[in-house]
């Protein structure tokens, strides 16, 4: 089972305009309304490629059950007694602009209640810790959540950047899939190369990760594997129309991909192709768009 977990899920109310004039009052053609969340845009991804997921996270209030009805993936969601889940903004004009709000407060005690929960999981299942973390928790909250886990051996993907990346490494997970931008962040440099992918790559590795996805936007993926291949794929082509929850698509498609075949080659296709249908799409990709780019895909030769 692939479990993911969501902090901070959001109701993401998208609004539709042809642009937006500051100061004034602003109407839109239409609005859409999702379940805002990394790790809930991969269960939603795995769900739809027949992938056994569940996907964990925190409500609260009436946005809460709203979320939850829009969730379109099997859930275990912590409900909290205060507050409310957060709403995100997301205004589609000439210009994109985001609105995210900061979200419930999550007490001590329903901490322990999902880690009572992960506490359950065992070595045969996969985790996906997935976005940032909530102003209320500690920032560490990922490495806390390992060090109690550690000794159940289960297989860690990682999607969050900085210090939160950084301190993980010591449990050596599967997988980490850091953007290019986020890769020269964590390292203070400048990639201009593959040789450079290829040396901040093991870095990464030599700090304990065992895989390293580096999604490169248009121009596709790059992977360095536990087992020293280096393999690259060229990205879909297609017209971006939402590169919400992209990069998510993607670590799905690698985990479908991998559990199948357990063939890096397969599993970054398949990623790159959940990526690239999920960013022509106006939300997430459906099994046929993602079946489609994926025969559009020409596989590439390892480095």
């Amino acid at each position: 089972m692939i479990y993911t977990l969501t902090l901070n899920p959001s109701l993401d109310y998208v609004m539709h305009m042809d642009t937006i004039e500051y100061g004034k009052t602003n109407r839109s053609s239409h609005e859409e309304q999702f379940a805002g969340g990394k790790g809930f845009n991969v269960s939603t991804i795995l769900h739809r490629l027949n992938i056994p997921t569940l996907a964990l996270g925190f409500i609260a209030g009436e946005v809460g059950n709203l979320i939850a009805s829009l969730l379109q993936a099997p859930a275990h969601l912590i409900r909290l007694e205060s507050g409310t889940s957060r709403i995100n903004v997301k205004i589609k004009a000439d210009k994109e602009t985001e609105i995210n709000g900061s979200g419930p407060f999550i007490c001590e005690e329903k901490l322990t209640e999902l880690m009572t929960f992960l506490n359950t999981l065992t070595s045969d299942d996969y985790l996906v810790l997935a976005g940032s973390i909530p102003s209320c928790l500690p920032q560490n909250l990922y490495k806390i959540i390992l060090d109690k886990l550690h000794n159940q051996q289960i297989q860690i993907i990682v999607d969050t950047t900085g210090q939160s990346l950084k301190e993980i490494l010591v449990f050596h997970p599967f997988l980490i899939k850091p953007n290019l931008d986020e890769l020269e962040d964590l390292f203070s440099t400048s990639i201009k190369s593959e040789n450079d992918l290829k040396r901040w790559a093991h870095e990464l590795q030599k700090l304990g990760a065992r895989n390293v996805l580096i999604s490169l936007g248009a121009k596709g993926a790059y992977l360095v594997t536990e087992d020293k291949q280096y393999l690259y794929q060229q990205a879909a082509k297609g017209s971006l129309v939402n590169s919400v929850g992209s990069g998510d698509s993607m670590i799905a498609g690698f985990l479908c991909g991998y559990l199948q075949t357990h063939d890096y080659q397969e599993a970054l296709l398949l990623g790159t192709a959940c990526g690239g249908a999920t960013a022509f799409s106006p939300d997430l990709a459906t099994l046929k768009q993602i079946e489609d780019i994926k025969k559009s895909l020409v596989i590439a030769t390892a480095k």
